[in-house]
């Protein structure tokens, strides 16, 4: 009987994820990578006196952990792509396309920050299946977030601040900021947008300044 409540659960949830995205994310149309660059923002964000962004300036527990990251220390004189995830959505399989642009990246000052949410209903309440997904089946090695929501009041401090500079908050699971290591630059992605999309790549490196290479 458990099992099956539990597989009724996960399918109304689905079933409410595709209404919800279709609503809010469908219409209007996705953006994508090379589309039509976002408005700038009002003000960069805020170094602080340690070196670090503000807005990364704390510590954040780890996803299914006791311990701590650091978020000044990883993402300190670095390019920072924030992601908000989710273990049961279409757009899951991103996780292997993270984890390969972080591969590629991650010793040219380049950093990924994954936080789960379950703003979308579409994550699990168990961290310990979260980090399954995450760490077991996609072999992620990028640092994750305990889950928090990420719209709203509720929602986690960085993703607050993001949304606020920005005016972009996350319609879906998946959606992206991508920062420049000095604040000055952030551009917002869609949950579409796949992270090994050349158009995005491309912004990657002209943060890293590598735009010149091949």
């Amino acid at each position: 009987m458990n099992a099956l409540t539990n597989r009724t659960e996960v399918l109304l949830r689905l079933c409410a994820g595709a209404c919800l995205y279709a609503l809010v994310v469908a219409f209007p149309m996705t953006v994508s990578a090379n589309a039509e660059e976002p408005a700038a923002t009002s003000a960069p964000l805020q170094i602080a006196e340690n070196g670090c962004l503000n807005v990364f300036d704390h510590d954040m527990r780890a996803l299914h952990s006791t311990e701590h990251h650091n978020l000044c220390e990883l993402t300190r004189d670095r390019v920072v792509l924030v992601v908000n995830t989710a273990s049961q959505c279409g757009f899951t399989g991103q996780f292997a396309d993270l984890e390969s642009l972080y591969q590629e990246f991650k010793d040219d000052s380049f950093v990924i920050l994954g936080f789960p949410s379950d703003s979308f209903r579409q994550e699990h309440q168990d961290e310990a299946d979260t980090a399954e997904v995450c760490f077991r089946n996609f072999g992620v090695s990028f640092p994750m977030m305990a889950t928090t929501p990420v719209r709203g009041e509720s929602a986690n401090s960085v993703h607050q601040a993001l949304t606020d500079v920005t005016g972009d908050e996350p319609r879906w699971n998946f959606h992206k900021y991508l920062i420049s290591a000095d604040g000055t630059r952030i551009e917002a992605f869609r949950s579409a947008v796949s992270p090994q999309d050349e158009s995005f790549k491309t912004i990657v490196k002209e943060m890293m300044g590598q735009d010149s290479k091949s």
